[in-house]
């Protein structure tokens, strides 16, 4: 039995409101960044020819959340480069209470000739943002501005 993860886009207005989730919070966070990708383009389009390793910082989960989809965004956006494969190498907390992350994307630049554009992320916010952790699952919710 594999263990369940993924993410599914749920109902909203004018953004695209995302649940990702998986048995921990590396898993969870790993399908929140390729939900963010799949919000833009088809996922099986993107080969990981480029690899990035990125780190983040928070004050607390949600924060993390955030500022790990923030960074991925930023690299998009002043790179063109797209992402479909995620591996959180670390995702930890500090004796201060803060967690760090820090992890593995691979991806390629952006090629309107491969890569079907579908809806541009403005940004993240923390409207409606959830981390909820359970024995075994992790589930998370977010809204991207589009």
């Amino acid at each position: 039995m594999g263990e369940e993860r993924g993410f599914e886009f749920l109902e909203h207005t004018a953004d695209q409101y995302v649940r990702a989730f998986g048995p921990d919070l590396k898993a969870a966070f790993e399908e929140a960044a390729r939900a963010l990708f799949a919000t833009m383009t088809e996922l099986a389009a993107v080969r990981p020819e480029v690899e990035v390793e990125m780190e983040v910082e928070g004050e607390d989960l949600q924060a993390l959340l955030y500022n790990w989809l923030e960074a991925l965004l930023v690299k998009f956006d002043t790179e063109g480069l797209l992402f479909s494969d995620f591996e959180i190498i670390e995702l930890s907390r500090r004796e201060d209470g803060h967690y760090r992350l820090r992890a593995r994307a691979r991806g390629e630049s952006f090629d309107p000739g491969r890569h079907p554009q579908y809806v541009a992320v403005k940004g993240i916010t923390y409207h409606l943002m959830e981390v909820r952790e359970e024995p075994g699952r992790v589930e998370l919710k977010f809204l991207l501005d589009i």
